[in-house]
């Protein structure tokens, strides 16, 4: 035990380790405060439509090599989602079927840029990193770590400022808009919001992979509380657990980060199942 300690204390003297940590504390921290919302609005799979976007963004920022993908992938997504969230109000593809065609056209698009545009010797590793995050959260440099505090705050301080409307949006949304409530300027700012954090997490766990991110945590919480605020509050404990254990096993054991945290997750939800389940049966 003593010579994993050392092994590990050993690795963290590395500036990009200890960058890759921060990140992926501060992402999972920010993907649990919206999970909640998106699983009781059954809004789960816009986030998964909104990470292949992402990848299509981020492969055309690939082929222009711009040197850094966040400046076109956060734009472009942020776009889509106000684009889902209010075309799919008054146009005639709404609900599913505008997240699934905005989905899949994106991430066959993207394929398709890379592999006809790309000059990388490398091309099947470019999309696997991108796709399952990979060890590029291991190669962030100090702007990106600073540009992420930089967004997690701001995701942390909207959820804050706001946390009695999203409440309210959440549970009722016609009520609240009957009392007074801007309804759909906070579906707005969820949606934005939704939108950075995709944007955030996909160094981290890749695009395939951010759905798991957001909504597990959440579903674990489900099974152990009741309250929202009870079950936002232990969504975040769970998510930012099982970012940080994932990120130790993965640089220990030389896992993939983003598979080796969303496996946390899930074992974290299996057994807040069981624990859910034992509650049942004492009551």
């Amino acid at each position: 035990m003593s010579a994993t300690f050392t092994q590990l204390a050993a690795y963290f003297q590395y500036p990009f380790v200890r960058y890759a940590f921060i990140v992926g504390v501060l992402v999972a921290l920010c993907s649990s405060l919206l999970g909640v919302t998106l699983v009781l609005k059954r809004f789960s799979l816009i986030g998964d439509g909104l990470s292949h976007v992402a990848f299509g963004a981020m492969a055309v920022a690939a082929v222009l090599k711009m040197s850094s993908t966040t400046a076109l992938t956060l734009p472009v997504t942020v776009a889509c989602a106000v684009l889902l969230l209010q075309g799919g109000r008054t146009r005639r593809i709404k609900g599913d079927a505008a997240v699934a065609m905005l989905s899949v056209s994106a991430l066959a698009m993207g394929y398709l840029l890379m592999n006809v545009f790309s000059r990388s010797a490398n091309l099947s590793g470019d999309v696997c990193s991108i796709l399952f995050g990979s060890f590029s959260i291991l190669t962030l440099d100090p702007f990106e770590v600073k540009l992420c505090a930089l967004l997690s705050f701001i995701v942390i301080a909207v959820f804050v400022l706001f946390y009695h409307k999203i409440f309210a949006v959440t549970f009722d949304e016609e009520f609240a808009a009957a009392t007074g409530t801007r309804a759909g300027l906070y579906n707005l700012v969820i949606a934005v919001v939704i939108a950075v954090i995709i944007v955030l997490a996909m160094n981290l766990v890749g695009s395939l992979l951010i759905s798991a991110l957001i909504i597990f945590p959440a579903l674990s919480a489900m099974r152990l509380f009741t309250s929202f605020l009870s079950v936002t509050l232990c969504s975040a404990a769970v998510s930012v657990l099982c970012a940080a254990a994932g990120i130790v096993v993965s640089v220990l054991a030389g896992t993939p980060v983003g598979s080796t945290i969303v496996a946390g997750n899930i074992l974290v939800f299996l057994l807040c199942a069981a624990l859910g389940r034992l509650k049942g049966t004492a009551r």
